[in-house]
């Protein structure tokens, strides 16, 4: 405001719009609109308007959302569709009544909606196995994320034999996401064979937050396939501490400094893994190398095998939607499950059974078209109460 009263005191004394449009930085345009403001209203012309609109286009009228207001509080437990026809039914037909989606707006702007929440499926560790014996069990990860020569981030992907320490994998990937990990894997089990399961941690593609029971579309490969799948506790790297030590060892010597591409990374990745399976000593195998006690599988990798469910009624496939059909009603299962045959089994009349594998996900409602999943098959064993 002071500035303006300087460039409207000036102007009255004699100079020109121009050059002092020019000095105060402004337009001709915004120096005549201050000006005429003052001419009009004084001093108070000179002061921040409001930039609130005059008018709103399609504001509800006061007395139609004291209306919404009142008869939701006369009915609590009615949603906007019926309080929308209550009053259809008891205003005059000359007032125009708003949609139930903008009634519901009203409803909660007031607070006379309970807005729900929004379940979570909470990530919890699975049993542990020993893997005494090599590919009895493999631990993967991705390494932390660093920054190559050309700017780009590298996200390491790695996975060793629990038992003798071998490293069987490390490439250097653009990111985490789940298809080049496929690519990886696959060409993984074709080169050493299937174990009988892999660790991992909650995170992506590994498992996936809103997956049921957490998985993703890579466990449910590796469930297909034979693997079972082992998670750490959240929060809880020791779990996995002897890959998580391997980490900490590729860190030092294979990205210190970075290379300047992931071509160049990954050359400098292929010779560490050389290295620490052939050359390195390690002082949990009495100093002998992984490479001396590993051998590969003897499951070999044959694509994946199509599930059999003798024992239920009928065989459905989800759909790519992760919805299962079942007698013309649609019932949403996971997505991370799109694609894949399931078993299905009535137990009670409208009551089916769904099993994915050798395990049970859960009860489906065809009258409520929901899913009850059973307690998580992949979670840590449940402890009964001592009698």
């Amino acid at each position: 405001m002071d500035e303006r009263m300087r460039f409207v005191i000036r102007l009255k004394d004699g100079e020109s719009m121009a050059s002092l449009c020019r000095e105060f930085n402004i337009s001709r345009k915004t120096g005549y609109k201050i000006f005429e403001r003052y001419e009009e209203c004084g001093l108070e012309g000179l002061s921040d308007r409001a930039r609130r609109p005059f008018r709103y286009a399609n504001q509800l009228p006061e007395q139609v959302e004291a209306a919404i207001v009142r008869a939701k509080r006369e009915k609590p437990h009615w949603g906007a569709r019926k309080i929308r026809e209550r009053l259809l039914r008891s205003l005059p037909h000359a007032v125009k009544l708003p949609a139930a989606s903008t009634i519901h707006a009203v409803l909660d702007r007031h607070g006379l909606v309970t807005r729900m929440s929004r379940p979570r499926t909470r990530t919890e560790g699975t049993p542990l196995s020993e893997g005494l014996a090599p590919n009895q069990l493999w631990c993967t990860d991705y390494k932390g994320e660093f920054m190559l020569g050309n700017k780009r981030y590298c996200y390491p992907l790695t996975v060793t034999d629990h038992a003798s320490r071998y490293l069987l994998l490390c490439e250097a990937m653009e990111s985490n996401a789940e298809k080049p990990a496929f690519t990886a894997f696959e060409r993984l089990f074709r080169e050493r064979g299937l174990p009988r399961a892999i660790r991992s941690d909650n995170g992506v593609p590994f498992a996936s937050p809103n997956g049921l029971f957490n998985l993703s579309k890579l466990s449910v490969w590796w469930l297909r396939l034979g693997i079972r799948i082992e998670r750490i506790k959240p929060g809880h790297p020791q779990q996995n501490g002897r890959h998580e030590r391997m980490h900490l060892t590729l860190k030092q010597e294979a990205t210190r400094p970075a290379g300047g591409n992931l071509l160049q990374q990954q050359a400098r990745f292929d010779d560490f893994v050389e290295e620490f399976n052939n050359e390195r000593p390690h002082e949990a195998l009495d100093m002998k190398c992984p490479a001396q006690l590993y051998t590969a599988s003897l499951r070999p990798y044959q694509g994946i095998p199509e599930p059999h469910y003798p024992f239920h009624d009928r065989t459905v496939v989800v759909t790519c939607c992760g919805r299962l059909c079942l007698y013309r009603k649609k019932i949403n299962l996971s997505l991370s499950l799109a694609g894949q045959a399931v078993g299905v089994k009535e137990v009670e009349n409208g009551i089916w059974l769904v099993s994915f594998m050798e395990y049970d996900l859960g009860y489906v409602d065809l009258e409520e078209r929901s899913l009850q999943p059973l307690d998580n098959p992949f979670g840590p064993p449940k402890v009964l109460p001592m009698s």
